[in-house]
C-alpha cells in the first residue's frame, strides 16, 4: 500500500516534497535533489511539464524514484493527451509500481515555451479522476473490462486563496465525488484565509495537504502575485524579503516557511513543501516548523 495513503489514513501529519524533471535526459541532479528529501518526507511530487515547459516526463522520473526506494506522487495533466493516452499512461504507471496520482488539468501551452503547441484537454481534472477511478474498478472509460485493475490513491488540487472561494468549494466537492482521496493546495501565504476556507470544507472529511513555495526573493513573490492565479503573498512578507540581504535569503525563506507551517498545521493533515531547487533547506524547514 502507498505510504502516503497509510500515513493519511492513520491520521499522521504528513510532509510531502516536490522535484521538477529536467529539460533534457540527464537525471543526476534531479535524483540528487530527491535524495535530499529522503527520510524527511513521506512522498515526492514529480511535476508533469510544469508551466507547459518541455521537460522529461513525470512517468520516467517517478519510476526512477521507485527504483531508489522513494515514493512518488505522479502528476498527470490533461493538457497534452486524449483519453486513450491518459488511461494508457495510468496503466503504465501502475505496472511500473506507481500508486499515488495527482490529477491536474494543466497550464495552457500559451504560457509555456512551445506557444504554438495545440492543447488537447479531451478531459479536465474532474473527468481524469473519474477515468482513473473507473480503471480502479476494472473498466476503461468506454466500459470495457480490464484483464487486471490498478488501485491508485488519487489526489487533486484546490486553491484556498481564490476569490471568491465558493467555486473552489464546489469544484472540490466534484473532485471528491469523482474519486479524489486527498488534496494538495496551491501555495499558501495567508494562514487566516486558509483557516476560513478549511472551515468551509471540513464536512468533506478528505485530507488536505497545505502547499507552500519557498520564497527566494521579493521579486519572486511579486512575480507570483502578478502571474499565478490563487496566490497572494502579503505585502508584509514581501517587505521582509526586501529587507533581507542576499546572503541571508535562504535563512529568511526557512523562517517564513516554517512560520506559515506552524500557523496552518492545526487546520490541515499535512504540508507540501515546494523548494524550487532549494531542496537542501527542507530538513531545516521541518526542524524549525517543529514537524520532526
Amino acid at each position: 500500500m502507498s505510504r502516503l495513503k497509510q500515513a493519511l489514513e492513520s491520521g499522521r501529519f504528513v510532509v510531502t516534497g516536490e522535484i521538477g524533471p529536467p529539460k533534457g535526459v540527464g537525471l543526476d541532479k534531479c535524483l540528487h535533489d530527491a535524495e535530499k528529501l529522503r527520510n524527511h518526507v513521506t512522498a515526492i511530487n514529480v511535476t508533469d511539464l510544469q508551466s507547459a515547459v518541455l521537460r522529461i516526463g513525470s512517468l520516467a522520473v517517478s519510476t526512477r524514484l521507485i527504483e531508489r526506494g522513494l515514493e512518488p506522487v505522479y502528476q498527470l495533466t490533461c493538457r497534452d493527451r486524449n483519453r486513450l493516452a491518459l488511461q494508457s499512461d495510468l496503466l503504465s504507471a501502475w505496472a511500473l509500481g506507481i500508486e499515488n496520482v495527482l490529477c491536474l488539468t494543466g497550464d495552457h501551452p500559451i504560457l509555456g515555451d512551445h506557444t504554438e503547441a495545440k492543447p488537447v484537454y479531451d478531459l479536465d481534472s474532474v473527468q481524469l479522476l473519474k477515468a482513473a477511478g473507473t480503471l480502479n474498478q476494472g473498466h476503461d472509460m468506454a466500459g470495457h473490462e480490464l484483464e487486471s485493475a490498478p488501485s491508485f490513491f488519487l489526489g487533486a488540487v484546490v486553491t484556498p486563496a481564490a476569490e471568491p472561494p465558493e467555486p473552489q468549494v464546489i469544484k472540490m466537492k466534484k473532485k471528491i465525488e469523482a474519486g479524489a482521496r486527498f488534496f494538495q493546495t496551491q501555495a499558501i501565504y495567508e494562514p487566516e484565509k486558509f483557516e476560513l476556507f478549511m472551515n468551509q470544507v471540513q464536512e468533506f472529511r478528505v485530507p488536505v495537504i497545505a502547499g507552500i513555495v519557498l520564497l527566494k526573493s521579493a521579486s519572486m513573490a511579486k512575480l507570483m502575485n502578478a502571474n499565478v492565479a490563487g496566490i497572494n503573498v502579503p505585502e508584509s512578507i514581501i517587505k521582509e524579503m526586501e529587507e533581507t540581504v542576499k546572503e541571508d535569503r535562504k535563512k529568511k525563506a526557512v523562517e517564513i516557511t516554517a512560520r506559515i507551517i506552524r500557523q496552518v498545521k492545526p487546520f490541515c493533515q499535512g504540508v507540501h513543501i515546494m523548494p524550487l531547487g532549494w531542496d537542501e533547506l527542507v530538513p531545516e524547514v521541518i526542524s524549525e516548523a517543529e514537524l520532526g
